[in-house]
């Protein structure tokens, strides 16, 4: 995928550009990448923009943003329910 696919508006560029950006606003910026893409193209973009912006920039707020975006999601768990609250005497 070419650069300037995997980031057509420039968001991640600018973040990149941004000093004293903060992971908070990282984030941010990174929800409206990521939804200004085709859900099927997020995971190629996101190895694209990370060999172009992130390899220069390791510790840069947005490289850690843009590599928990290809971490597997945690699987959930159960929390709660009626099951946890009731023991069975």
């Amino acid at each position: 995928m070419q650069l300037d696919e995997a980031d057509p508006k420039g968001l991640v560029r600018e973040s990149y550009a941004i000093e004293g950006i903060s992971a908070g606003e990282c984030r941010s910026i990174f929800v409206d990448w990521a939804l200004s893409l085709p859900s099927d193209r997020v995971a190629e973009a996101l190895r694209t923009l990370l060999e172009a912006y992130a390899a220069g920039r390791p510790d840069h707020p947005m490289s850690e943003v843009l590599a928990g975006g290809l971490a597997a999601a945690p699987s959930p768990r159960r929390r709660g329910g009626r099951a946890a609250r009731v023991t069975e005497a």
